[in-house]
Formats: structure tokens, sequence, C-alpha cells
């Protein structure tokens, strides 16, 4: 686990999540073979995946380890020990995809 401050564990309050930024979640090809990136002005805004990396003990959905899925816009970055990892709320997540999920959940947050 990242710590604050030298290796210092962090540990993340009500509701909160602790996610690791995708790098490459950002670009994607399209069905030609181009890249498009990150940057790229898209018509509807696109959701991201991120793995949870540190949960607080009101999350009720989310576990460590689990991927999420969230709208990039609407995240806050922190920078620990040179990593850069994203803060949210779990009423941000739209999804959760985790192998301990029943077949048939959708996993959905709601």
């Amino acid at each position: 686990m990242p710590g604050a401050s030298g290796n210092a564990p962090i540990k993340m309050l009500h509701d909160r999540l602790l996610v690791e930024v995708d790098q490459e979640a950002g670009e994607r090809r399209s069905a030609g073979g181009i890249v498009i990136p990150a940057t790229a002005a898209m018509g509807a805004r696109r959701l991201a995946w991120s793995r949870v990396i540190a949960v607080g003990p009101h999350a009720r959905a989310v576990e460590v380890g689990d991927r999420v899925l969230f709208d990039p816009e609407e995240k806050a970055e922190v920078e620990v020990q040179g990593e850069v990892y994203v803060v949210m709320r779990e009423r941000d997540v739209h999804a959760v995809a985790a192998e301990r999920l029943d077949a048939g959940s959708t996993g959905l947050y709601l």
C-alpha cells in the first residue's frame, strides 16, 4: 500500500476509494488499427476502468483489487511517492468487475 509520507500507510475514510490510474486506458484503437489518444475529443463522455488500491470502512460493494468503472472528468488526483492515484466516493462508481461477483449479478452499484 502506498504511503503518504515515507512508508506511512494510507487509511481511506468513510466511503472513499483510492484507485490507480491506468495510463493506457485513455488510448484505444479504431477498427482499422488507428491509435486514438486519450486527448481526442469524443461526442460522448467516455468512462474509464481502474484497479482499487484501498477502500474506506463504509464502502459496501467495492473491495481492494476490484476494477471499477467511473467518469474520469469527476476525479480528484493525488500523487503519492511519485505515483498518481485517484480518490473518489463509492457512489461515483458506475460498475464493479471482480471474480467474487455472482454469475447473475451485474456488479452495478445503484
